[in-house]
């Protein structure tokens, strides 16, 4: 039987040097495994596509590869291959992932698979849909909500955040998008508790070094596809959403989260967000290494009491 770990102790950020736009999964081998964002680490490797780590606790970390060792080739015009959302089903590790370039007008999201969280990743070959075919432009930062084998997509950048059914497969979508949150947001992460699913959102510019205005919002519904409201009632497709986490002394533009629940039930805030005193890698590139900190429930509603820049106890975890 695994033994219960005391808390371990730590202070952001937990992956470095650069980490962006964590999604996490536990395996069955009992560990963490977090995806990010393609990026130049600026120490002469090159890109890493769509880097990963690994954890036993959630507090320390190791990079163990990429889910690519080459960009795959389907998009026209090359991209950046960046917002993973690794999630599973049956014994397949399903990774979604943005392909995109700067001002692409046509961007896409892709899908590759593995047996193992590891990888090797095998790629579909061909989107899940491009902006054109689904009628929603920059369609980017995949998330993925399964219920009872019924499973959305749900996505979105700064074009409205929309929701559709995925195919049994997960290789295309079925039905019609339904806006769920208004243009001042993306990347989605759904969570559920206590009757209501809880949609967070970021909002503002994720990647102008100290000058990143990055902010998480949340709203709520009784309905995976909305209405979402905040505890005011306003809709977060009319201008509503309440602050989560937002930019301190320490850290500016915290967002694009996951959420993952520790072995005594408490949920922990897994995103990126940028130092103030060192906001940009030697080569140029944002310094977005993946904090942690604890998601508090007050009232129904959620708030991240971070940044976090001292010590703090980190997850109760099982030992794999």
């Amino acid at each position: 039987m695994a033994a219960e770990a005391p808390p371990p102790r730590y202070t952001n950020p937990v992956v470095t040097p650069v980490a962006a736009d964590p999604s996490v999964i536990r395996a069955d081998d009992g560990r963490y495994y977090l995806y990010a964002t393609q990026d130049d680490w600026g120490d002469g490797g090159g890109s890493r596509y769509v880097p990963i780590f690994t954890s036993p606790d959630l507090v320390e970390w190791t990079y163990i590869g990429d889910a690519f060792s080459w960009p795959p080739a389907w998009k026209t015009g090359g991209g950046f291959y960046w917002a993973p959302h690794i999630t599973r089903r049956g014994d397949l590790y399903e990774l979604f992932y943005s392909a995109s370039l700067w001002g692409d007008p046509n961007p896409c999201i892709g899908l590759a698979t593995a047996r193992s969280p590891e990888g090797p990743f095998e790629d579909l070959g061909r989107p899940v849909f491009c902006s054109e075919d689904i009628g929603v432009r920059n369609s980017i930062d995949p998330f993925v909500w399964d219920e009872g084998g019924r499973r959305t997509l749900i996505w979105g950048s700064f074009h409205g955040i929309y929701a559709v059914e995925l195919a049994e497969d997960g290789t295309r979508a079925v039905g019609e998008p339904v806006r769920l949150a208004d243009t001042r947001f993306e990347a989605p992460w759904v969570t559920y508790r206590e009757g209501f699913y809880y949609l967070f959102l970021s909002a503002g510019s994720c990647c102008d070094g100290e000058w990143s205005t990055y902010t998480v919002y949340v709203g709520r519904s009784e309905s995976l596809l909305g209405p979402y409201l905040d505890a005011q009632g306003r809709d977060l497709n009319a201008g509503g959403g309440d602050i989560v986490l937002a930019a301190n002394d320490t850290w500016v533009g915290p967002g694009h989260n996951a959420v993952v629940t520790d072995d005594a039930g408490a949920d922990w805030f897994v995103y990126h967000a940028i130092p103030r005193d060192a906001p940009r890698l030697r080569n140029g590139v944002n310094n977005r290494p993946t904090l942690i900190d604890r998601l508090e429930w007050r009232d129904g509603w959620p708030l991240v009491a971070g940044p976090s820049a001292t010590e703090q106890e980190g997850p109760v975890v099982s030992a794999p």
